[in-house]
């Protein structure tokens, strides 16, 4: 058994743009007043059959469609690209496929025809429940939008997730709660739940470091309501299984699973990386970021891909290490040790141990709630 077995095998779409680019978002992507969809999508099929040549009889879990704002893609365009997934690799009996959408009122006429073309997942960005502050993160979308996206996705898809931005300007705790209860009264069975970060080379990042970015909660505040959103949902049944995500039983993101479980996925368009174990070789893959530039080395070149890097076995225990501990069920000890070579440092665990930070369960390190919410620091005690 390869490790990247403990996983799972994924497939990463990249579509890099959006309408607009709203202010505190550091992700590729671009706003272009005019897209080639044919074109777009003769590359990802290249791409899509480049990838699987190398990658042959693996069975696929999960393909997510990421962004930038892919509900902007055509229809057709995911249609042909997830028929040519289905006739590439052998699928999982439950094959997760998602889709990430802005809830406008153009994308969501859209909702069926992604479900007709194989799309059985929606990952929706609501990002906040009220128009003020839709305004200020630059949303395009109003809150009765949200709501009536939010309807029909649910009509089109058995699973439905959105996404909530949190630490808000001039937002206080209590007002957080009760948006938490309006957005527990919407979900169906998964929320992702992110505190809001000043980022440099944002909109947001400039107006900050020029004292222009007014209303922040403070650190204080700002923890507060990490710990309301984990009780909360808890209480709701929907409890974290990863530092910002929450879900039912059996509802998690099975795609996200795969990069926190460190398993092998493919990374395909502007931007997109991937690990891909080939030869016994564990391969770190990337893209250029700029549309223009992938798409043109895909048609010029027959690949999208910057030089491969081979991972050192330390740096796969690294990698490891920091993704399975955002996971509730944390780290596997014994599969840390056969990538690195050593066990965890005795030391480290047993004085986090004793701060209440991590619990052993069985073969598994697992960070606490008190750890998960210092979780860098635990992770710099842990790393060698």
């Amino acid at each position: 058994m390869e490790d990247w077995q403990h996983g799972g095998f994924g497939l990463y779409l990249h579509w890099p743009f959006c309408a607009s680019k709203c202010p505190y978002c550091d992700f590729n992507s671009h706003v272009a007043a005019t897209i080639d969809q044919d074109r777009w999508k003769r590359a990802y099929l290249a791409e899509i059959a480049r990838i699987g040549a190398e990658t042959p009889d693996r069975v696929l879990n999960t393909v997510f469609f990421g962004g930038g704002t892919p509900s902007l893609m055509e229809p057709d365009t995911v249609a042909a690209i997830l028929e040519a997934v289905r006739a590439m690799w052998p699928q999982a009996n439950d094959l997760e496929v998602t889709l990430e959408a802005n809830p406008g009122s153009v994308e969501a006429e859209r909702f069926r025809a992604y479900a007709e073309a194989g799309v059985n997942r929606l990952s929706m960005g609501v990002q906040a429940l009220n128009d003020a502050d839709l305004r200020r993160l630059g949303r395009l979308h109003t809150a009765a939008e949200a709501r009536a996206a939010f309807d029909i996705a649910r009509a089109a898809f058995s699973r439905v997730s959105f996404d909530l931005i949190y630490a808000r300007q001039d937002q206080s705790v209590s007002s957080w709660e009760a948006e938490l209860q309006e957005a527990l009264m919407l979900a169906v069975d998964h929320l992702s739940l992110y505190q809001l970060t000043i980022e440099d080379g944002t909109s947001f990042g400039a107006r900050h470091a020029a004292g222009r970015l007014k209303g922040l909660p403070d650190d204080d505040s700002a923890a507060d309501m990490y710990l309301i959103t984990q009780d909360i949902l808890a209480s709701a049944g929907m409890p974290a299984y990863e530092v910002s995500n929450h879900a039912r039983p059996g509802a998690e993101s099975r795609h996200n699973l795969i990069y926190w479980r460190y398993g092998d996925y493919a990374g395909i368009g502007p931007g997109a990386h991937g690990r891909l174990t080939l030869g016994g070789r564990r391969l770190a893959t990337d893209t250029p970021r700029a549309p223009g530039a992938w798409l043109a080395q895909v048609e010029a070149a027959g690949h999208g891909e910057l030089p491969r890097e081979t991972l050192r076995p330390k740096d796969q225990a690294a990698e490891y290490l920091m993704m399975a501990l955002r996971l509730s069920e944390g780290v596997d000890m014994d599969r840390y040790a056969a990538l690195a070579g050593r066990p965890l440092a005795h030391g480290a665990v047993a004085q986090l141990e004793d701060l209440s930070m991590i619990r052993r369960e069985g073969a598994r390190l697992c960070p606490t709630p008190a750890g998960r919410a210092v979780l860098n620091a635990v992770i710099r005690e842990l790393m060698p």
